[in-house]
């Protein structure tokens, strides 16, 4: 069973998006907070997409839930980076989400990253719309904003953004 990280769920009914990242890492560990690398272009994104009408800090991550949107992780435990996530690390994830989108009702859940997808879904998830529904819950793939994957510009990850903005809005 994985340990659980220091960083808490956001969540309430009635959200239009739920962001789900693959698993905390080392920086949100130690803030409790989510995507807390400063080098980490998640609070941007969401600004800039529209998401948000200012840009919030990590430690700010509650005030998100004003703006309609959650954050949650598809594995809790906190590692170096999510090569290092193993398949025990997800498991009971799919049925948690399933939960989570069955008695929330949120929207969407924006994956962000591929991994974050597959590791509670399997398959070789394509960024965009997914067949799969939770319930009414769509399930939209975002690349990962992790300063790992800084191969993807900041332009591409934008676009996959405000696809998913144009969604829930």
């Amino acid at each position: 069973m994985a340990t659980p990280s220091a960083v808490p769920d956001v969540l309430a009914p009635g959200l239009d998006v739920v962001f789900c990242g693959i698993n905390p890492g080392f920086h949100s560990d130690a803030k409790a907070a989510h995507f807390a690398n400063p080098r980490n272009d998640f609070w941007r994104l969401l600004h800039a997409a529209g998401f948000t009408p200012r840009l919030v800090d990590p430690s700010e991550q509650a005030d998100v839930l004003a703006y309609g949107i959650g954050i949650t992780n598809a594995a809790y435990r906190t590692t170096r980076g999510s090569s290092d996530l193993r398949k025990p690390d997800f498991a009971g994830s799919a049925a948690r989400l399933e939960r989570l989108a069955s008695e929330l009702r949120p929207g969407a859940i924006g994956f962000v990253g591929k991994e974050a997808y597959r590791g509670p879904f399997g398959g070789r998830p394509q960024h965009g719309l997914q067949e799969r529904r939770l319930g009414e819950t769509l399930l939209f793939v975002l690349p990962s904003t992790s300063p790992a994957n800084a191969a993807v510009p900041w332009e591409e990850r934008l676009r996959w953004f405000r696809a998913l903005r144009a969604l829930t809005a």
